[in-house]
């Protein structure tokens, strides 16, 4: 095992995967619950859909360990999951039989692009200071998730956003950050998962000795509640998919959606976590890129076989990541743990938001390191930059802050007189964008 993840190599040991692995799968564990939570509202059956979602985390993720050897969790993406349910599904009336084939066909189409390198192409196509602020960006982006989990950010008319009030879940929270905070600059081994069971446990007496939200005790709902221990999965969605409807011309549009979305959202991903922990080849690329992005093709094919919405590599590994998680120990880790979920899953029920809320909202300092290589000075470059890493959290959307830092990079490049730092497969990748958002 030592020679296979060559841990000498990248200077970690056999624990810290394991416990980076640990670390990033309860950071994600929420989408065994909540992907089927959304889908659910297509029609499909809740227990169909969770076991949907076990399975394609379970072998998108092992591959991802195995084959391409990298720390990175892949599971059914969120923002895919309600553009599958709210989009495709109750404003464009696709039944959802035909939706989980277009989630198929477009798995293959990006098989066939990676296969033919062209993913690869389209990745080295993103100029370096993008690059960075893409990692800037999800650091912040998910920094916001768990700021908004923990009801620290609320949403207030006036101001758009603004500080919810010091009520116990936010407290308990705060307590969570603190200690986790200072187990990080001590460098404990394990700091992020031991801030996630801290906090946990602190969350325990809420709803049950004191409210959650507020003060009054009136309506308050414990926040770590155990449901129940076992539940059978359920394969009634395996092979359910309609093939030969989901490529009628009504469908297209859906198919292209789910294309750019995921292309994009994994691109980004990719890239932002490759930059942030320097996890790079010998050419600056993100490390075993092609056999990443082919597991990351394979997810989202096998997704719609299963019965759930496209897989995607997660930005939540960073956790792990962050955690020391180096090789693919920590995903082969991450994948074995899903698993038990077939059957466990009212199990998790007992970890809420606010627990993984101080780990989230850490990452981003983890995740804006690479920020500082950005020519601030340079304004064509910095302007473009700037846009990709603030409208990535402001627009709560990976895939419109990369597409106007193309635009903006491509348009003061050119109206700079440097328009040789245009390349044509940035000019192709501007032209999807702007199909994307026309259909949007």
């Amino acid at each position: 095992m030592d020679r296979f993840f060559e841990f000498n190599l990248h200077k970690t040991t056999r624990s810290t995967e394991i416990m980076a692995g640990l670390s990033s799968f309860l950071a994600t564990a929420y989408i065994i619950v909540v992907n089927p939570a959304i889908l659910s509202q297509t029609g499909m059956p809740f227990s169909g859909v969770l076991t949907a979602t076990v399975l394609v985390s379970f072998f998108s993720t092992l591959m991802m360990g195995l084959y391409a050897r990298n720390p990175i969790l892949v599971a059914p993406g969120m923002g895919l999951n309600a553009f599958f349910t709210f989009t495709a599904v109750a404003t464009l009336k696709i039944p959802w039989q035909e939706a989980l084939g277009a989630v198929f066909w477009s798995g293959i189409f990006f098989l066939l692009l990676t296969l033919l390198n062209i993913r690869v192409l389209i990745l080295r196509a993103i100029p370096r200071p993008l690059r960075y602020a893409i990692a800037g960006g999800i650091g912040l982006f998910i920094t916001l998730i768990g700021l908004v989990n923990a009801g620290f950010i609320i949403h207030r008319p006036a101001t758009l956003v603004g500080i919810g009030p010091l009520s116990p879940s936010v407290l308990t929270f705060l307590a969570g950050l603190l200690l986790t905070s200072l187990l990080v600059a001590r460098k404990v081994k394990g700091a992020i998962l031991y801030g996630i069971l801290f906090t946990t446990v602190c969350a325990w007496p809420l709803g049950r000795w004191w409210g959650t939200d507020h003060w009054s005790l009136i309506g308050s709902i414990p926040l770590v509640k155990i449901s129940g221990w076992w539940a059978a999965p359920d394969f009634s969605l395996l092979f359910k998919l309609d093939l030969v409807h989901s490529l009628r011309w009504a469908a297209f549009p859906i198919i292209f959606s789910f294309i750019f979305t995921d292309l994009f959202d994994s691109l980004s991903t990719l890239v932002g976590l490759a930059e942030a922990a320097q996890l790079l080849d010998e050419n600056g690329e993100p490390r075993h890129v092609r056999r990443a992005l082919l597991t990351d093709a394979v997810a989202t094919t096998i997704a719609g076989i299963f019965g759930s919405s496209p897989g995607t590599a997660y930005i939540e590994s960073a956790v792990g990541i962050e955690a020391g998680g180096r090789t693919g120990l920590t995903a082969v880790t991450a994948a074995f743990l899903f698993l038990p979920f077939l059957f466990l899953s009212p199990l998790l029920s007992a970890i809420p938001a606010i627990a993984t809320a101080p780990a989230l909202v850490l990452v981003g300092v983890f995740m804006l390191r690479p920020v500082s290589r950005i020519q601030w000075q340079q304004a064509d470059e910095a302007i473009p930059a700037f846009l990709a890493l603030v409208l990535i959290p402001f627009t709560y959307s990976i895939t419109q802050g990369i597409i106007w830092g193309f635009f903006s990079w491509t348009l003061i490049k050119t109206g700079t007189g440097r328009s040789k730092e245009v390349t044509l497969p940035l000019l192709v990748i501007d032209a999807l964008a702007l199909v994307s958002l026309l259909i949007g």
